[in-house]
């Protein structure tokens, strides 16, 4: 067995309908892991608050690698006016909560939707307006605590779409 380097592995580059769009980030390591999962994953675009760590910030850019230039993102002021805009445009708004009407991940077909927008709330309050989501979607989990990482939970996330879609 010989281990590998990043110069002997081609990936497909794949791109899957996929927009991230992160409600109110704060840490800039969460972001800059936000660029590098989805640039990994084929995700199209993402979406930060205007009041998230820019791309200018040393550690979001030590975290993303050069993925920051692989991937198309914007930002924006209003949550509610870029979620309407995205509904407008096809998608559907998935976020990855806990809810009374979440459904757990594997169960959810991600083939029935044409464009997805995975929705990731505020590390400490999660979704800031969660009646604006189509679906609610939510990784089993089964020590005692009752959430993880936005990070971890978009990359299970991404993971079971793309698996799904490809």
């Amino acid at each position: 067995m010989k281990q590998l380097t990043h110069y002997d592995i081609e990936n497909s580059q794949k791109k899957f309908p996929i927009t991230i769009v992160c409600d109110a980030i704060r840490t800039p390591e969460n972001i800059g892991m936000c660029f590098r999962i989805s640039e990994s994953f084929g995700v199209e675009k993402i979406y930060f608050h205007e009041s998230s760590p820019s791309i200018d910030n040393r550690k979001v850019i030590n975290t993303a690698r050069n993925t920051i230039n692989q991937i198309e993102y914007d930002s924006y002021v209003n949550f509610e006016e870029v979620i309407t805009q995205l509904k407008e445009e096809g998608n559907t708004i998935i976020g990855i909560e806990i809810t009374d009407k979440s459904i757990n991940i594997q169960d959810f077909n991600f083939k029935n939707h044409e464009k997805i927008v995975l929705l990731l709330g505020s590390e400490r309050n999660g979704i800031e307006n969660i009646n604006l989501v189509d679906e609610t979607i939510a990784i089993p989990m089964y020590g005692r605590n009752s959430s993880m990482n936005v990070i971890h939970s978009l990359a299970i996330t991404l993971y079971e779409v793309t698996n799904q879609l490809k």
